[in-house]
């Protein structure tokens, strides 16, 4: 189990945009990413829409958003473009990135779970928030530890 100050596994996977994304490559500064079950579903649409409405917030504090699904690039492309995503979505087609952060299965392993994890500078894990329901509880949760990093008030996080 990923336990918070561990090293955050890299990755580089495509994005919505048809981009790698690699993870060690946005050391530096602190990245959001966000495990969601599935493109335009209630609570999915929800959770992006309120990173997207925030998303300067997030800019301000000097993070990365990146959203991750095990939906196609085509639907990342569609539900992006639909609710005007500022962030990248990336498409996690067979799971290994979910197995690798070790995100749980939810309502009897039936969906694939909601977990977000902050990232600091150095690339170690600030925050692990795991709830499928409460999709909106992660951008605030969320934020307020950026808010703490930036501060240097959790422990081992950037300053």
């Amino acid at each position: 189990m990923l336990q918070l100050g561990d090293l955050a596994p890299d990755f580089t996977l495509p994005t919505d945009k048809g981009e790698p994304f690699q993870l060690s490559k946005q050391r530096g500064r602190p990245v959001v990413l966000y495990f969601y079950p599935k493109d335009d579903t209630p609570g999915c649409t929800a959770e992006a829409c309120a990173f997207r409405d925030q998303y300067e917030d997030f800019v301000s504090l000097g993070a990365a958003v990146v959203g991750v699904s095990s939906d196609s690039a085509a639907s990342h492309q569609r539900f992006s473009q639909k609710h005007r995503l500022p962030f990248d979505l990336l498409t996690d087609a067979d799971g290994q990135l979910r197995q690798a952060y070790q995100v749980p299965r939810a309502l009897l392993g039936l969906l694939p779970g909601r977990v977000t994890f902050v990232i600091d500078s150095d690339g170690r894990i600030a925050y692990i928030f795991n709830s499928l329901s409460g999709a909106t509880d992660h951008v605030s949760k969320t934020k307020e530890v950026l808010r703490k990093l930036a501060e240097g008030r959790i422990p081992g996080g950037s300053h």
